[in-house]
């Protein structure tokens, strides 16, 4: 069984990762809320300045999953910290320690920049997800509810 590499994402991943996000979209039953493209992708990737990083996991030269994920900060903390916005390996590809390296990857990136933390938010639905999710020692925060304007509602919110 061939090892995953994981790696920065490079411009000429673009398609690949694009394809993968579709992927995930098509697994959390989200494929409506996707109206991307790679185009936008690759500049807010690659940019000046990027606004979202990426690492991938590549397995026989094939990207097999990902981790894209952004800078936050918390007040509390005041420190930055890192948001992983998706974390996605194939279905035919898990259970191979694949998810775990790219987790694994990301966490070290926030502590050699001296950040205060890693946060993510998973689907409720997803018990395999957060089953994984725990053994890796993190908390799913029962108390916290995501908060999302976009749109319409955010024109409306901009202008108001």
């Amino acid at each position: 069984m061939s090892i995953a590499t994981i790696r920065a994402a490079k411009q000429d991943d673009i398609s690949a990762l694009f394809a993968l996000i579709l992927e995930l979209a098509q697994y959390e039953h989200l494929e409506d809320a996707v109206t991307g493209n790679q185009e936008a992708l690759r500049e807010h990737l690659f940019g000046d300045p990027p606004y979202i990083e990426a690492l991938v996991a590549e397995m026989d030269q094939q990207i097999v999953g990902y981790a894209m994920f952004f800078t936050s900060y918390s007040t509390f903390l005041t420190q930055p910290g890192l948001y992983l916005e998706d974390l996605y390996v194939q279905e035919h590809h898990r259970g191979r320690g694949i998810g775990k390296a790219l987790l694994k990857c990301v966490a070290k990136l926030v502590s050699e920049r001296n950040y205060g933390r890693l946060e993510w938010s998973v689907l409720d639905w997803n018990e395999s997800a957060i089953a994984f999710y725990e053994t890796l020692g993190a908390i799913v925060l029962p108390d916290w509810r995501i908060c999302r304007v976009t749109g319409t509602a955010l024109i409306t919110l901009a202008s108001g």
